[in-house]
């Protein structure tokens, strides 16, 4: 019977992975309808099994507790990236791209991926305008700014953040990915690097401008998070019920503040600054219904992989099994359920050498883009450079080029890693 009531949460990934690209028009139009009758069916099911009254009681607990503090966090995160405004500067040429893809994978461990993405694929696409030949610094983008990067804190990636809001100290990413980082980044950075200046020789060089930075205000409301959420792993002052949910009051507590910052950030923000940006909640959208939908979902797996008796010992096998999995169905559900099924202890799980929730958590992010679903800002991505007339490859030709591109990265990994 637990086989059966995971079902809904197989439906609502396979919608999600492959309705995009066979049915994008219905996929578009019927997204949340789609979600909402999966969630349903859940509710149904579960309901069959423990009785109605339990079954709602479990969705409305994951509701509050788990996806609000998660989801609001993330929506901070893009509002306050969307408020900064970058123009001018060296990028447009080979060393100017290569310092704005090294800046973006550091941005992106502190503002995170969708919000470091959001700030500065406009001023790259920008400066390269005049280029014939751009893709190459738009993939490389993706692969560090939308995805690595994200991997030194839980502000950077949302399956470190779902890590985190289950327990697992908030310096633990930097300490354990970033000799993986440095792995990918370095071997994509170089050859980036030359590439682009092989291309750019053929072309005319673009004037230089002062570079400028608007948004102050969305700065400091930026660092205001940073300095806040590390304090959740640190600070339990107990639980709040709200409306029978009961919610740990530090996850209450950043989710306000979280509120709050998007907020300010919406009020004071120059329009000026959003539209350049080409800023849209609705880029969240699909986002916010695919979380939920998986929050909602996701319940009798974790119950199924209770039940099994995985074996623990072989974190190459958990690395690359975590990796697959994370490129198809995005990077989050996928740490969410290897997570579980490594125990689900946080601190046994982080505790040193901590093998295992490396391989996991390097796996979930370093995958992520070796599809368009494999992490939330891929997509986004691609139809801003799509907007700006960048002509991206499809599905399967973006996924061939990646794996392609990253095997011999991830075999490095594995090697020097697991």
């Amino acid at each position: 019977m637990n086989f059966v009531l995971a079902l809904p949460f197989a439906a609502v990934l396979i919608s999600f992975a492959v309705l995009p690209g066979v049915a994008p028009r219905f996929w578009h139009r019927r997204m949340a309808a789609l979600s909402v009758v999966w969630v349903g069916l859940g509710l149904i099911l579960s309901a069959l099994h423990g009785g109605p009254v339990e079954a709602v009681a479990a969705v409305w607990q994951v509701s509050i507790a788990e996806f609000m503090p998660f989801m609001v966090l993330l929506l901070a995160l893009y509002a306050l990236g969307g408020g900064i405004l970058i123009t001018g500067g060296p990028w447009g040429r080979p060393v100017g791209n290569l310092c704005l893809l090294v800046i973006g994978t550091v941005l992106a461990a502190v503002m995170g991926t969708i919000g470091a993405a959001l700030l500065l694929i406009h001023p790259l696409l920008a400066a390269n305008a005049h280029r014939f030949e751009k893709r190459h610094l738009v993939l490389a983008f993706i692969i560090l700014v939308g995805n690595a990067g994200g991997a030194l804190s839980p502000l950077g990636d949302p399956p470190l953040l779902v890590g985190f809001l289950r327990g697992v100290p908030f310096f633990w990413p930097l300490t354990y990915l970033w000799a993986p980082l440095l792995v990918m980044a370095v071997p994509v950075l170089g050859f980036c690097f030359g590439f682009d200046v092989y291309l750019a020789r053929r072309e005319a060089k673009p004037p230089l401008q002062k570079l400028r930075v608007r948004g102050g205000l969305n700065i400091i409301l930026l660092l205001v998070l940073m300095i806040a959420i590390p304090l959740e792993g640190v600070w339990h002052p107990g639980t709040v019920n709200l409306l029978s949910a009961k919610m740990p009051v530090e996850h209450l507590v950043v989710t306000i503040l979280a509120l709050g910052c998007i907020a300010i950030s919406e009020i004071f923000t120059p329009k000026s600054i959003r539209a350049y940006n080409r800023f849209a909640w609705t880029a969240m959208r699909e986002i916010g219904i695919l979380f939920f939908a998986i929050f909602a979902t996701i319940g009798p797996v974790f119950s199924l992989l209770q039940q099994a008796n995985l074996d623990v010992n072989h974190p190459l096998l958990w690395f690359w099994a975590s990796g697959v999995a994370s490129a198809v169905l995005d990077a989050a559900p996928t740490y969410l359920i290897f997570f579980q099924a490594a125990g689900g202890n946080a601190a046994q799980l982080a505790t040193a050498p901590s093998h295992l929730l490396t391989a996991l958590a390097a796996g979930s992010v370093f995958f992520g883009p070796v599809t368009y679903l494999g992490n939330a800002p891929n997509l986004m991505i691609r139809e801003i450079a799509a907007r700006r007339a960048v002509k991206m490859p499809g599905f399967f030709a973006y996924a061939g080029v990646m794996i392609l591109g990253l095997t011999p990265i991830y075999i490095l990994m594995s090697w020097l890693f697991f």
